[in-house]
C-alpha cells in the first residue's frame, strides 16, 4: 500500500487520466491515451514529458509497419506516486 501523499504533478487533471491509464497496464501506446483523453498530440506531450521529467513514466520507441511508434509505461516510482496520491484524494474526501 502507497503513503498517501498529495502529488501536485500528477494532479493536473490530464496527467491524473494518463498515470491511471497507464497503472492498469505493462504500457500503452502514444495514440491509445491520446484517443482516451480526447486531446491533441502537442497536449499529451506536454503532459507526458511532465512527468517523464519527474521519473513517473518512460517512453520506448518501436517501429511498426515502418511507422515509428511510442509507447508509455508507468515507472515503479510514478506507480507509486499515483497510487499514493489517489489515497490522499481519499482520505481528503473521508474514503
Amino acid at each position: 500500500m502507497a503513503k498517501a501523499c498529495f502529488d501536485p504533478l500528477i494532479h493536473a487533471h490530464n496527467r491524473l487520466q494518463i498515470c491511471a491509464l497507464l497503472e492498469s497496464v505493462a504500457e500503452m501506446e502514444f495514440s491509445v491515451v491520446k484517443a482516451q483523453l480526447s486531446v491533441s498530440d502537442s497536449v499529451l506531450s506536454k503532459h507526458v514529458k511532465a512527468l517523464e521529467q519527474a521519473g513517473y513514466i518512460t517512453l520506448s520507441k518501436r517501429t511498426s509497419l515502418a511507422r515509428q511508434r511510442t509507447w508509455l509505461s508507468l515507472t515503479r516510482d510514478g506507480e507509486l506516486a499515483y497510487l499514493g496520491h489517489v489515497a490522499a484524494l481519499r482520505e481528503i474526501v473521508g474514503l
